[in-house]
């Protein structure tokens, strides 16, 4: 099973496309490790540069309809090929969502005050995340802070993260 830990990535906007995420150019691609210097190139919000704040991430944290556009499994490959396995969200594309679940990696939707106040509380600071899926809670740190956030996940998206993606799980179970 991956890990859903780590340092976190706030990307302060909704409506990042799989096309932001992982560029068609690069689709013609055929191993996933060929993906990882495009993640996030095309991307457009004020101060972010890829080569600046995507490494030592292993978490985002963003706002609404995340991964909309078309439904490639590229745009969560190319997030986990550099270390992003959880990425939290109001909301998500359904297709890019179950994207996430199929190659083993948490796709979590939380309320929006939820996630206003992460952005207010602490975007521009060193923030971690700990996953505790057996209580479905994440713990949020940022310097001396502590905070518990309660999720929800449906039990076959949480076979299918334990499992390691659907093939796994396809392979333990048929």
């Amino acid at each position: 099973m991956k890990e859903f830990k780590g340092n976190v990535l706030f990307l302060d906007r909704s409506d990042i496309n799989t096309d932001e995420i992982i560029p068609a150019k690069y689709l013609t691609e055929i191993t996933k490790e060929a993906l990882k210097p495009y993640l996030l190139e095309d991307l457009h919000i004020d101060g972010f540069s890829p080569a600046r704040n995507i490494p030592g991430k292993s978490v985002i944290i963003t706002r609404a309809n995340f991964g909309c556009g078309s439904s490639r499994e590229h745009a969560p490959w190319a997030l986990e090929v550099n270390g992003i396995n959880l990425v939290i969200a109001e909301s998500f594309a359904r297709i890019f969502r179950q994207n996430m679940y199929n190659c083993g990696m948490l796709a979590v939707e939380l309320q929006k005050e939820t996630i206003d106040r992460l952005f207010e509380i602490c975007s521009g600071r060193d923030v971690d995340i700990t996953t505790d899926m057996d209580n479905c809670q994440f713990i949020v740190k940022t310097g001396n802070e502590e905070e518990r956030i309660f999720f929800e996940i449906a039990d076959f998206d949480k076979a299918l993260i334990n499992s390691g993606g659907w093939v796994e799980y396809a392979d333990s179970k048929y």
